[in-house]
């Protein structure tokens, strides 16, 4: 699947910043002493490893940044998929060029790939389903724009991007703020009409108090076992979307869905993703 680019000038400060990190004070300076300043060269980025592209964007604004002058022809967009041994990019031009970005370039098209890959594997096995699978804030600091965008190029779906985007009651706020009912009295009171709310239950019977209530758009059942799980949705009965929460695995996944929920939010899809192999060949 092909997905429409954000504007490089959305996602170029977070790459400036990893690359100002890499870079340190005062550049690459093992490039600067080896490579003569003017010598020319093409490279490829190899995939070493099957998987689905993600971070093509922004390995090549990290090539950009460091010099535009780079002629750079994307072969895998984003969210294509790719097998080992293909060519995803090639970026021509200055060596020293290509060499001070190429780090940065296969960190973020590597970690970003594998958060694609594992999340269509999640994806894979809802197929037949009406699950969607959906990514948290577990993200890593400063790069959950990147990583939600990776969840989508892999087939899934984002929830939240920040606290201000939906109102999400969890357990620590009905603790803190007296019970299920004052919660629920004090949203429909203060929300925004345009404002979605989502209250977390991990008991029937709280469940129960959500839809005599009233007040949710959404219920997150957090951390019910597969039987519990069938019975919430059941007891729903389609008067809110219900989402699946809480040690979401691979092996139980498919398991998760045929319960019914409408949504399944696994962390492990942005904590947890392995790195998928990419090399730059010269």
């Amino acid at each position: 699947m092909s997905f429409a680019p954000l504007p490089d000038l959305i996602l170029e400060p977070i790459i400036r910043n990893a690359l100002m990190e890499d870079l340190g004070s005062y550049g690459d300076v093992t490039t600067r002493a080896v490579v003569p300043h003017n010598t020319r060269y093409s490279a490829r980025l190899i995939a070493r490893e099957a998987g689905i592209a993600s971070g093509m964007q922004t390995a090549a604004i990290a090539f950009r940044l460091v010099d535009p002058a780079l002629t750079i022809k994307c072969l895998v967009p984003d969210g294509m998929t790719f097998t080992k041994g293909q060519t995803l990019m090639e970026i021509s031009g200055n060596a020293g060029s290509i060499l001070s970005g190429e780090r940065v370039a296969l960190n973020f098209a590597g970690r970003l790939s594998g958060i694609a890959t594992m999340t269509a594997a999640f994806v894979e096995n809802t197929r037949g389903t009406c699950a969607r699978i959906t990514c948290t804030r577990k993200t890593t600091p400063g790069l959950r724009l990147v990583e939600k965008q990776a969840v989508l190029h892999g087939g899934g779906f984002n929830h939240r991007y920040s606290l201000s985007d939906a109102i999400l009651i969890k357990d620590n706020h009905i603790a803190a703020a007296g019970g299920v009912g004052n919660v629920l009295s004090a949203v429909r009171t203060t929300a925004s009409h345009m404002m979605k709310v989502e209250i977390e239950v991990d008991q029937l019977e709280q469940l129960a108090e959500v839809l005599e209530l009233g007040g949710a758009d959404v219920v997150l059942l957090d951390n019910m076992d597969n039987e519990t799980l069938k019975k919430a949705v059941d007891m729903v009965n389609g008067r809110l979307k219900t989402e699946a929460s809480g040690n979401v695995t691979i092996d139980r996944i498919s398991a998760i869905a045929a319960t019914g929920v409408d949504y399944i939010s696994a962390g492990a899809l942005t904590h947890s993703a392995k790195t998928v192999d990419l090399g730059l060949d010269f």
